[in-house]
């Protein structure tokens, strides 16, 4: 299990629940978390399928900027 780590502009509940579908369909429930509390509002993916750009693309169709750490 790889663990991916990105910077993004999730940084409220309300951003959280528009995502959250998204990526409980790409990553799957459980394998992710934005960290609101830390400046940086880093997103943690574990998965073995997929890469940082598919996670990349999921957050940037959900409305949301990121980038790779």
């Amino acid at each position: 299990m790889q663990t991916l780590k990105f910077k993004t502009n999730i940084n409220c509940g309300g951003c959280i629940k528009s995502v959250t579908p998204t990526l409980n369909q790409e990553a799957g429930a459980g394998n992710w978390q934005v960290d609101t509390a830390n400046p940086d509002k880093l997103l943690t993916v574990s998965s073995d399928k997929l890469t940082a750009e598919q996670v990349v693309r999921a957050v940037e169709d959900a409305g949301f900027k990121i980038q790779t750490v």
